[in-house]
Formats: structure tokens, C-alpha cells, sequence
């Protein structure tokens, strides 16, 4: 018989996986890699809040996700250098959020669990939570998905089909807060982002269509669930961490199928 804690963590890594999978196709396209950094280390300081004022730790996560995801599409939106504003907000933020953590009197905090995830110990009322959010993510990218294509291709052709690069940025924003919300009990605030890149560039070697790297990051994030959450019941590792060394290790292999594949076409 499987133990119901392992169902429950099959269940909050197979619904990160739909929120980051098809979400992180656009992070790889747009090159937003440290944004989604930046977001992900500020659920840290959501944390500290929703327990010092005794809110949902989802609901707290999701606005300071939110918040920082605005708060760098502003910067962007008025020229900053990203890539130095990036690292800046997101250790900042990370820093803000483990201080905030140590004025908390009266509420003991295991931060090993936010920053690398702790997923064998999801609960039946989180996942409800996690299932909000996976929805959300999947019908926006869902609603949008055109929409965000054309505005990632070229913000001049968006703009020519009537399609405003701003609203579609917005969108993208917020989908990535629920995405980070939805994932941190999983593979905590400092892999989100490996979650969100590692299995779209896996299927991008493979994908003819930005359809088919959807689908195929869909598939390599959850096989990575499975083989991460294997690894760690049969080896004792962290589970989150071993997911992410899981989908390291499919994105290796299928560079050197693809290299293999390459060769042979050459020949």
C-alpha cells in the first residue's frame, strides 16, 4: 500500500510541474531566467509576513510574488540595466525575507523547508491551494497563449495585430506569482528557478513547435517528480533538491541524444 503522505507529494510535485513546465517555456524565450529568481527569493519575505500576521503562507507567498514580479517589470519597462537590478532585488529580497524570519517570537519556522522545499510533508488543505493555483497558471497560458507568443516573438508585430506587449507582460507576471506560490513546498524558493528553466530547455531539443516544448516541459518536469521523489525515498536525499538534480539529469541526456542525432544527419 502506498502511504497517503507519498500520494499527497506525487500530487503538490505533478501540479508544480503543469504550473512551471508550460510557464517556464516563456522564461527560456524571453531570457528571463534571474526575473523568475527575483520572484521566487521574494516568497521568502512572503513567508515571514503571512506568519507574523497569521495569514495563509499561499496567499502571503503570492502577493510579495506578485509585488516583486511588478516592481521588476517597472524597472525593465523604464530601461534598467536588468541583469545588475536583478541580482540585487532578488538576494535582497532573500536576505529581507530570512531577517524578517528571525524577529518572528512565538512561531517556530523551519526555513530548510521554504528555501529547499519540503514536499514529503504537504498537507490535504495545501494541495487545495496548489490545485488553485495550477488551474489559474494553465488557463492563462491557456487564454493567452497566442497572445504571449506574438508579444514574445516581436513587440512590433504584437503591437501591428493589436496585441498590447504590456497586458501580455502583466499577465506573464502574474502567472509566474502563482507558479512560485504554487511550487516553493516543493522544491523551495532557491530551485524554483530551476524548475521553471531546467525542463523546458530539456524539451527544446527536441521540439519542433513552441506547442510541442510546452507539452514536452510538461512531460520532463514530471518525470523528474516522479524519478527526484524516487530517489529521495530509496537514497534518503532532500526531496526537492533530488527533483531538480532529476531534471539536471534529463537535461544532460538529451543534449547528448541530440548531439548524437546531429552527427548522424551530418554524416
Amino acid at each position: 500500500m502506498i502511504d497517503a503522505f507519498l500520494l499527497r507529494a506525487l500530487a503538490a510535485g505533478l501540479m508544480a510541474a503543469l504550473a512551471a513546465a508550460p510557464l517556464g517555456c516563456f522564461v527560456v524565450w524571453r531570457r528571463m531566467a534571474y526575473f523568475g529568481d527575483a520572484t521566487a527569493h521574494a516568497a521568502i519575505l512572503g513567508v515571514a509576513l503571512a506568519l507574523g500576521f497569521d495569514l495563509s503562507i499561499f496567499v502571503g507567498t503570492l502577493v510579495t510574488a506578485f509585488a516583486m514580479a511588478l516592481f521588476v517589470s517597472a524597472l525593465a519597462g523604464r530601461g534598467w540595466a536588468m541583469d545588475t537590478t536583478l541580482g540585487v532585488l532578488a538576494h535582497s529580497a532573500l536576505a529581507l525575507g530570512l531577517v524578517a524570519a528571525s524577529f518572528l517570537t512565538g512561531t517556530r519556522v523551519d526555513l530548510t523547508a521554504f528555501l529547499f522545499g519540503d514536499i514529503l510533508t504537504v498537507r490535504p488543505s495545501e494541495l487545495w491551494g496548489m490545485a488553485a493555483g495550477t488551474l489559474g497558471v494553465l488557463a492563462l497560458m491557456a487564454w493567452r497563449w497566442e497572445a504571449l507568443l506574438t508579444a514574445t516573438i516581436s513587440e512590433d508585430l504584437a503591437l501591428s495585430l493589436g496585441v498590447k506587449p504590456e497586458r501580455e507582460r502583466l499577465i506573464l507576471t502574474l502567472a509566474l506569482a502563482l507558479a512560485v506560490a504554487v511550487s516553493l513546498k516543493v522544491v523551495g524558493a532557491l530551485l524554483i528557478g530551476a524548475l521553471l528553466v531546467v525542463p523546458p530547455a530539456t524539451a527544446r531539443v527536441f521540439a519542433r513547435s513552441p506547442e510541442r516544448m510546452a507539452v514536452g516541459a510538461v512531460f520532463v518536469a514530471a518525470l523528474a517528480v516522479v524519478a527526484g521523489l524516487g530517489a529521495s525515498l530509496t537514497w534518503d536525499t532532500p526531496a526537492g533538491p533530488s527533483i531538480v538534480v532529476a531534471a539536471a539529469t534529463l537535461f544532460v541526456a538529451a543534449l547528448s541524444v541530440g548531439s548524437l542525432s546531429s552527427d548522424r544527419r551530418a554524416r
